[in-house]
């Protein structure tokens, strides 16, 4: 999706003279957070603590009724702020006040509330809204997906805005409680862990609950018919998965992968340190799209993911995204190489786990494979832009990095990286340029001229000395043996294909 910068709006005449003369010296909000690779996404102005959610959803006629309360603090004095949202609104309210309000494009809703608000100022901010979130496109995109027995809303960069007004951008991440009432016989899925659910004159509602600081990307919402399987860990974290009664031939392949979650993480924890939530699963809805993603808790799987059998892999790539990606989150979409590249690397550690390939192997089948006059090598993962964000050299040339950083420091520092780093920025945003410094400052060794080389330079580093031996000792000129997981992990090329409405 390519989102357009949206220029501030202009108050009308009457605005203006509704801000008192005391307050000449409070601003408006930015309308973008101040991302490079989407300039509309996000705003400026404020600080979002914790959103509650209150909706009702009526499936056979895609109509979603909300309110949404959403706690914030101001960062700066505020004349007036933006909010992220395409549907349609009713009321605002700002620290109990109505407010003024505007819709600019397909996504801005533009507040000005009673009274400016000062720098430090608590704000509470409640929106009434409703409307058909499978009638919003943006750009020709949308992050929601009609089925046939109700909706998701799932997608990367963007899905809050289809359902819910947020500052939307990963800089910006809160607390959630989302409470969804549907028709009985009807569930509703979302992230965390679920609270409470009661049913009355045909209603069911569920209210579940995030704990933990959440993108706005990541919160998601799955309205249908569900079969669900619950468990806990050893650790007693609740584990909840469900899948659409409507999969078909894909039924039995999703469950056998996504029952493991709970190994997969045991194992993600002994590779990442302790697992960050407060819950686990997965689930899959019948939708007609092929990738999956790692909303926070609850990983989204498209039946499409398991049209060839099992595949443990992708649930290894969207889990190993709780630590790299959930929990650690990007200061910009330009930092997208750390969520990718280690989820993708992940993998690489499961097959060496599951002795069907090292990490090391992988490596060396990937770097092969792929000929120097390859456009592969012209994407760089470090920055790869926006139309390149989710192709694949992100993910493999970006695992390459990994495992060349493995190869350079050694195995005790590197699994010390993989470890402190997730503890150090925990619930936090980092950016590729702090990855280097925190690898540094743990091995040692000076580390800017290797990451230069496998996540900035536009063309196929030099195979490294041991790289190079290993090669020359196999047949240089015959086609490299393929890894026993390659199939596997290669299956999973597309897990990102219709995100930002781009394939690989």
């Amino acid at each position: 999706m390519h989102r357009r910068l949206i220029a501030p709006s202009v108050l009308t005449a009457s605005l203006v003279l509704a801000i008192p003369a005391s307050a000449a010296t409070f601003s408006p909000g930015a309308p973008g957070i101040g991302d490079a690779y989407y300039p509309a996404s996000g705003n400026g102005g404020y600080d979002v603590s914790h959103y509650d959610l209150r909706l009702k959803y009526q499936p056979k006629i895609d109509l979603l009724e909300g309110t949404a309360t959403i706690l914030a603090t101001a960062t700066q004095d505020l004349s007036r702020f933006n909010l992220d949202f395409g549907l349609g609104v009713s009321e605002v309210r700002v620290n109990g006040a109505k407010a003024k309000f505007i819709k600019e494009g397909d996504q801005e809703l533009v507040v000005t509330p009673a009274s400016p608000l000062a720098k430090g100022k608590a704000v509470s901010v409640v929106v009434r809204y409703a409307g058909k979130p499978s009638e919003l496109s943006i750009g020709g995109y949308t992050a929601w997906h009609r089925t046939p027995d109700g909706g998701v809303a799932a997608q990367e960069p963007d899905s809050a805005v289809w359902w819910f007004p947020s500052n939307d951008h990963p800089l910006d991440k809160a607390t959630y409680d989302v409470s969804v009432s549907v028709p009985d016989g009807t569930q509703a899925i979302s992230n965390g862990v679920l609270q409470l659910q009661s049913s009355k004159l045909g209603w069911t509602r569920y209210n579940w609950r995030s704990n933990k600081p959440q993108a706005s990307y990541l919160a998601t919402l799955a309205v249908g018919k569900f079969d669900i399987t619950t468990d806990k860990t050893a650790d007693g974290l609740p584990v909840l998965n469900a899948y659409s009664q409507d999969l078909g031939d894909q039924a039995g392949a999703a469950r056998a992968s996504i029952e493991r979650t709970t190994e997969v993480a045991e194992y993600l924890t002994e590779v990442f340190g302790p697992y960050p939530f407060n819950a686990l699963g997965g689930y899959v809805p019948n939708v007609k799209s092929g990738y999956a993603l790692e909303t926070q808790t609850r990983p989204f799987y498209s039946p499409r993911q398991f049209a060839n059998g099992s595949n443990v892999s992708v649930v290894v790539h969207e889990l190993a995204h709780q630590w790299y990606g959930d929990s650690v989150s990007v200061k910009g979409w330009k930092d997208i190489w750390i969520n990718e590249g280690f989820a993708r690397y992940s993998q690489w550690l499961w097959s060496e786990k599951e002795g069907e390939g090292t990490a090391q192997e992988l490596a060396d089948y990937v770097y092969r494979t792929r000929a120097a006059d390859d456009a592969f090598w012209t994407v760089k993962p470090g920055d790869p832009g926006p139309d390149k964000q989710f192709d694949i050299a992100v993910y493999d040339r970006g695992a390459l990095t990994v495992q060349a950083l493995r190869n350079e420091v050694g195995d005790e520092d590197f699994f010390k990286i993989l470890k402190g780093w997730t503890a150090k920025f925990a619930y936090g945003n980092a950016d590729v340029g702090d990855f280097v410094q925190y690898a540094e400052s743990v091995s040692g060794k000076p580390l800017a001229g290797l990451f230069d080389t496998w996540l900035y330079e536009p063309s196929k580093p030099g195979a490294p000395a041991a790289a190079e031996s290993r090669i020359a000792r196999s047949d240089a000129g015959a086609k490299p043996a393929q890894p026993k997981s390659w199939k596997k992990i290669a299956a999973t090329n597309t897990i990102h294909e219709h995100e930002h409405g781009h394939d690989h």
